[in-house]
């Protein structure tokens, strides 16, 4: 993670001065390192956020997990109720959706809190269930998530027109429902009904059954074509070893987005193909170490956070670089840790911050000398630090 967002203050203090002197030919007087400092000043934030996830008692953030839902909830229907009677101001509207509270120095997404707190919610959620073997429960366990999560999408997909947020919802709370052990005949019927539900918001969206039809043809005249056209050529421009730091010429106002949902080509245009495999190693690490903290801890509701939090970069990665490569139709997601903003980047933070804290309670396998598997102690065991709480309430 560290180096993930290292990576991604050095491309936006390389690119930075492009940005602003497009912005300033607008008639504004920013500085040349405005989106770095931003960026800094919101990694600060990010990491304060980290550092309280992973020192604060899970059973705090279980306590409060309901509440935070709410507040996720309310904060979208806030949004959704001024957007309606606002234009500007608090509200930040971009291209006909409405996603952002404007507070000045810095706005924040209200979708972020939602997701943090379905993530919380849900483990907790699925975590009884699986002690009361009901995970697969059609009346007790799905029908009640799929209300819930079908009312988040509503105020996300719907009310927001943010497809690519309610995607890495989904791709969050699919992931928790399959290390939580869902039958695979009811794991057919959520992925149907999700693959359902999304074509049916594409085709009464005109909007988005634009972007469809501009994926299938690129050459097209909407100005998603022209987006995904210059995110081809940045790729393309890139070569094996890229142009290097600050001669992006893509930064200078020909790719949309480009220090947001569009890093990922800059990326590819400023360190090349092999620039870019690195990145995606550096993501399949991070993601490879989360796969082993869900593997070797064995509190259930620990299991579904760390899984939560391995769906949503996961999904995260593959939209935004499917996306930039034409693999899939054009929808804003952020790439994470790397493309600038702050609100996406504080969730993140805080949700691996929980990762973090809940890999000092694993414990190793290993085959012993007469052949068996055994399980070693957990990290802060080993370490000395005696043994923890959600330990010791097991064993007694």
């Amino acid at each position: 993670m560290g180096m993930l967002v290292l990576l991604g203050l050095v491309v936006l203090y390389a690119i930075s001065p492009a940005r602003v002197e497009l912005i300033n030919q607008g008639g504004h007087s920013l500085d040349q390192a405005h989106f770095m400092e931003k960026q800094l000043a919101y990694l600060v934030i990010g990491l304060g956020g980290f550092a309280f996830a992973a020192s604060t008692p899970l059973a705090l953030f279980s306590k409060y997990a309901q509440r935070i839902l709410q507040a996720g909830f309310i904060a979208c229907m806030l949004l959704a109720f001024l957007g309606l009677f606002l234009d500007g101001g608090i509200i930040i509207e971009t291209g006909g959706a409405t996603r952002w509270f404007n507070f000045g120095v810095a706005s924040f997404q209200p979708a972020e809190l939602l997701k943090f707190g379905l993530l919380l919610f849900t483990a907790l959620f699925l975590g009884r269930r699986m002690a009361q073997g009901k995970v697969s429960n059609l009346n007790e366990t799905l029908v009640p998530l799929g209300v819930l999560v079908g009312l988040a999408g509503l105020l996300i997909i719907v009310f927001q027109k943010d497809m690519g947020t309610g995607i890495t919802m989904l791709g969050m709370m699919l992931t928790m429902l399959i290390v939580a052990g869902i039958k695979l005949r009811y794991l057919a019927l959520v992925l149907v009904s999700t693959v359902g539900l999304g074509l049916l918001l594409i085709v009464t969206s005109p909007h988005r059954m634009q972007r469809v039809l501009t994926f299938l043809n690129p050459s097209s005249s909407d100005p998603a074509s022209y987006h995904i056209n210059q995110a081809a050529i940045a790729l393309g421009s890139g070569g094996l070893t890229g142009k290097g730091l600050g001669q992006s010429v893509q930064a200078f106002g020909y790719l949309p987005e480009a220090v947001n949902d569009s890093i990922f080509a800059i990326l590819g245009e400023t360190f090349g193909f092999i620039g870019v495999m690195v990145i995606l190693v550096l993501f399949y690490a991070l993601l490879k170490r989360i796969l082993r903290v869900i593997d070797g801890v064995s509190d259930p509701t620990m299991q579904l956070i760390a899984a939560g939090m391995f769906g949503l970069i996961a999904t995260h990665l593959v939209v935004n670089v499917g996306a930039m490569t034409g693999v899939f139709p054009l929808t804003g997601v952020t790439l994470p840790f790397l493309s600038f903003g702050g609100t996406s980047l504080l969730f993140m933070m805080i949700g691996l911050g929980l990762v973090f804290q809940i890999s000092r309670y694993t414990s190793h396998r290993r085959i012993n000398e007469e052949g068996k598997e055994t399980t070693n102690a957990g990290t802060m065991r080993r370490r000395g630090l005696g043994r923890t709480r959600y330990a010791s309430s097991r064993r007694s």
